[in-house]
This record gives structure tokens, sequence and C-alpha cells, in this order.
């Protein structure tokens, strides 16, 4: 069955509440500067696909996993807390013990049929979560993570959590669920100890900037984007293996081809067909904006075990004409750029400061790119008991691009489909695509959104 065409409805039962399988201190302990930022206000789903295993044949995984969960929470107790609001709209967690919300499953539905290729969106995610999925939400006196276990007609299962982005980046939630594994597994103790920490993070007093932080400057005319808040987008999965990478580097000078990383050269490519299919005016200011892991950074001396945001933003940016009718080596410098001046050994600090200083706002999505990669972190070999996961990842697609692992070589699920362009065949992105020897499919009347993985 065609993944597109799969339709089913999971039979859940009662939310309940999973909390540590011990004692654990009751405290209150406020998040960093950097955890407390409006756009971190929602809950980030992450997915994982189980084949079953004839050695796990009679293991029921709800169970392990709820076992494995409340172990786990004796280590990392904040997530088993509530957000509180403190004076000033700061967060802080309240380490209540209460638990996380937990949900069985069941669906008569098997593995094969999601499709050859798993990837974001995943199909019929809203029967694999909880909630529904948004880029915003009310995190305050609620659980921290909500959980749904769901038993597949073949004997596989569907793990899949969201948990709210002020407490974890994705290292950190990864780090989480390898202990679920671990501790699932009968391990006494996670093989990485939690680390809080978020004072390490914190603002200055008195804050002091040391950079500039366009992240979160308000973009020009921003309600004139050709994107709206809340606007339909078309989520396409692409492959780029080693002979479009290969293309692609042959159209960079000699000098930068073999200093320039695989991240560089598929940005730098899909910002400038992105920029195209939207149609922006030449004098527009388009930008690039990317995520920044602050752990092992000079200067940034978070220790191991940290599970906090330490996430940044690098920004480059450009005029839309510059950047389409630029060659791609120049989108590649920009972003070059941009990677140079967030790697400052006192980069993630300053960002502190400016989000203090600034009211703790959203970062700007308006006229801009974003791209999250996640082929360097582990968030696709969490072993629950069952092996590593067919797909490991995020569920759904909303304001980012990602950059997923994905199997049997190059970037991307197998699909030959490189880019894709607007229905209007006069378009800039048309000759963009005839000009790069790309093939795309038309879509009616849509707005583009890129999706690349690697192997």
């Amino acid at each position: 069955m065609a993944a597109t065409s799969l339709a089913f409805v999971a039979r859940r039962g009662e939310p309940e509440l999973v909390a540590p399988a011990g004692p654990t201190p009751h405290e209150l302990k406020r998040l960093s500067d950097l955890d407390d930022q409006e756009s971190l206000r929602f809950y980030r789903s992450v997915i994982y696909f189980y084949r079953g295993h004839p050695s796990r044949a009679r293991a029921d995984p709800a169970r392990v996993i709820r076992q494995g969960l409340a172990a786990a929470l004796v280590h990392y107790y904040p997530i088993a807390g509530r957000l509180r609001e403190l004076p000033g709209r700061m967060l802080a967690v309240d380490c209540t013990g209460e638990g996380v919300s937990f949900v069985e499953a069941d669906a008569d539905v098997a593995l094969d049929e999601f499709g050859d290729t798993l990837c974001p969106p995943v199909p019929c995610a809203g029967q694999l979560l909880c909630l529904p999925e948004s880029n915003s939400a009310v995190v305050v006196d609620r659980p921290l993570l909500y959980v749904q276990v769901t038993r597949l007609r073949c004997g596989g299962f569907v793990f899949g959590i969201q948990v709210c982005h002020n407490l974890v980046d994705a290292p950190g939630v990864t780090q989480f669920l390898q202990a679920v594994g671990e501790l699932a597994s009968g391990m006494e103790a996670p093989s990485v100890r939690p680390v809080w920490a978020r004072e390490l993070l914190d603002a200055r007093d008195p804050p002091c900037p040391n950079y500039q932080h366009p992240e979160y400057e308000l973009a020009a005319d921003a309600a004139n984007d050709r994107l709206r808040p809340g606007g339909e987008l078309v989520h396409r999965a692409f492959l780029f293996g080693p002979e479009e990478l290969s293309s692609l580097r042959d159209q960079l000078p000699p000098r930068m081809r073999s200093r320039c990383s695989r991240f560089l050269l598929l940005s730098a490519f899909a910002w400038r067909c992105r920029t195209a299919a939207l149609g922006y005016e030449p004098g527009d200011e388009v930008r690039f904006m990317f995520v920044v892991n602050a752990r092992g950074k000079r200067g940034c001396p978070l220790p191991e075990g940290f599970y906090g945001n330490a996430l940044t933003f690098g920004v480059a940016r450009t005029t839309a004409g510059e950047l389409c009718s630029g060659p791609l080596g120049r989108a590649v410098e920009l972003i070059v750029a941009a990677k140079a001046r967030v790697a400052a050994a006192d980069y993630a600090q300053s960002v502190a400061d400016a989000l203090v200083l600034r009211g703790r706002p959203r970062f700007t999505t308006a006229w801009t790119y974003l791209v999250t990669d996640l082929t360097k972190s582990n968030l696709h070999e969490v072993d629950l008991g069952w092996g590593l996961p067919v797909y490991g990842g995020p569920a759904t697609t909303t304001l980012a691009t990602f950059h997923i692992p994905a199997a049997a070589g190059g970037i991307g699920p197998r699909a030959k489909i490189r880019v894709f362009w607007t229905r209007d065949s006069s378009s800039r992105i048309c000759r963009t695509v005839r000009a790069q020897k790309w093939v795309g499919c038309a879509l009616k009347n849509t707005t583009p959104s890129f999706h690349l993985y690697r192997a």
C-alpha cells in the first residue's frame, strides 16, 4: 500500500501518568535564558518505528517502555514536574514528581503499509501522537512529556513522544531516550548521567551582547512575506546521492569543491531554489537561518550530560536578486560567513544577553529559510530493546527543513525527485531547475518546502 493512501484509527487507552519509580527531590529549578525563549513554548514531536523481533515476541513494548520511563524519570526528575511561570513570564520547573502522560494504543496496520521509506511528515501521524501538532502551545501547569506506544498488527510498534522544547533540545531528548532504553534493558543507571547546569547559559548581569543577533530582529515588511503564518505548505522529501552531490559540487569554483561540506552545499542549493520558487522581488532581503549546537565549542564549557537547550542560530542575509542570479558558490560563501560568526567562543553567552534585553522574543521567521541538521545527532539510534528503529526522527514538518539520516546511500528516501517548482512554467524556479539540469514535479498553487536527508 502506498503511504499516501494509508488510513487507520488507533484504538487508544485512557491517558495515565507515569511517575518516577523512586523518590525524587521536590524543588524549583529555573530554566536558563536560552531555554526560556518564546519560540520554544511548544511540544516537539519525535517518532520511532520498530519491527518485531522473534526474541521479543512475548514482550509488550508498552509495558517495557513504561517501566523504562519510570526508571529514567528518577534520574531526569524535572521532566516529571510541571512548568510554572514566575514574575516577568520567566519559566521554572516545579519538580513535583507528578509524572508524564502515557497512552497505550493498538492499530490494525502493519509497518510495511507505511511505505518503502519513512520520513516526515509521517503518514497518519495524528493517530500515533497524543497531541495535535503546533508551533506554539500552553506549556505551564501540564505534563512536559506525552508518550504514545502503538502496537501494530505485524508485531512491530510505534513509539511517539511530544516533549516541551523549553526543557530539552534534540541532543537532550536523545540522551533521555537512550537512558529509557538502557534502563528498560536492565541497567541500574544510565551510561550518561544527566546534568542540569542551566545557569551556564544565563545572561550576564548586566546583559551585554557582544554580537548582533539578526535571528531576533524583526524582518522588514514581515506582513508581506510570501509565506504567512498558518499557510498551507506542500512537503516533499528529496534524495541526494553521490551523483547528485557531485553534480552540485561541480558548480563551485575549484578552490571551494574539496572544502565545501555536504551541509553547506545542499543548504545553499535549496535556499536558492526555494527563494526563486517563492517569487520574491530582486530587492527583497531573504535570510537563511540554521541551528548551531553550542556543546563542545570553545568558551562554552557545558558538561557531559547537559540536556537543556544549547542551540543558537546562524543567519546569512542577502537580496533575492543576488542569491538567485549569482553562482551557487556565492550562496555557499554567505553561509560560511554566518557559520564563522556563531563559532565565537562567547556567542552563546551573547545570545542569552540579547534574549534578556529584548524580552525573550520569538526568532524571526519572515523571509527566512530555517534548516535543522539532525544528521550528526543520535536521534535515530535509540534502541529500546528491539534493535535500531526503521525510522527515528521528527514526526511532522512545521517551520524547518530537516537534514535527516536515510538508509541505502544518498540523502533522503529513494525518491527520484530532486527539486520542485511552482505551476507557472515561466517562473524563475523553472529556469533555475533547467539550467542546473535537475528534474522537478509540478505542484498546483502551492508553496515549496524542502526536506533533505543523508545516509
